[in-house]
């Protein structure tokens, strides 16, 4: 994915904080130690297609590794339009 570790970490709604997993001390393997014992630790949606994976957030981050280009309108969760009915970026 090209992102360490540390980047996969959610912080957020998590026991990130009770855990202290801010502390520099933790190697990558403890980290996905973690990860695996508290899923809700891991940052997501983590996105597998044939041209690569992705941590799509934001979720237009998707866009890059669809193998075909998007056909309609794509718009954020938020409500941000980020392609156009014809397919274009906004």
């Amino acid at each position: 994915m090209g992102i360490t570790t540390r980047a996969l970490l959610r912080e957020k709604g998590t026991p990130y904080d009770e855990l202290g997993l801010a502390d520099p001390q933790w190697a990558d393997a403890q980290l996905m130690d973690f990860m695996l014992a508290h899923p809700i630790l891991i940052n997501r949606p983590v996105v597998v297609t044939p041209l690569g994976t992705r941590l799509c957030r934001p979720s237009e981050v998707v866009l890059d590794i669809l193998p075909n280009p998007q056909q309609g309108a794509f718009t954020k969760e938020d409500g941000e339009k980020v392609i156009d009915d014809k397919g274009n970026r906004v």
